[in-house]
């Protein structure tokens, strides 16, 4: 199964961290922490988004074998982001 990442901060989705719809069913495109009840959780620019997800580098280190700084990881992020949905241009 190919795996799928919320198309608004980058992480990994699961079935357990899915967002919701209006309607309460799941959302497959974004996870709990960016989608809940059919819209964002929050009023994000996609630097804040960076900013906010880049305190998370030491799990994403750990689960890449990475060694990033959280300003490496930001910086990362910035690149990736334009590539997901929620920020396309």
């Amino acid at each position: 199964m190919e795996q799928k990442f919320c198309q608004s901060c980058g992480m990994p989705l699961t079935e357990e961290i899915l967002g919701t719809n209006a309607d309460g069913n799941k959302n497959e495109e974004y996870c709990i922490y960016c989608y809940k009840d059919g819209a964002f959780t929050g009023k994000f620019t996609m630097e804040e988004m960076a900013e906010f997800c880049s305190q998370f580098v030491d799990e994403f280190n750990k689960n890449t074998g990475q060694s990033l700084s959280r300003k490496e990881y930001k910086e990362m992020l910035l690149q990736y982001y334009p590539n997901l949905k929620r920020w396309k241009l």
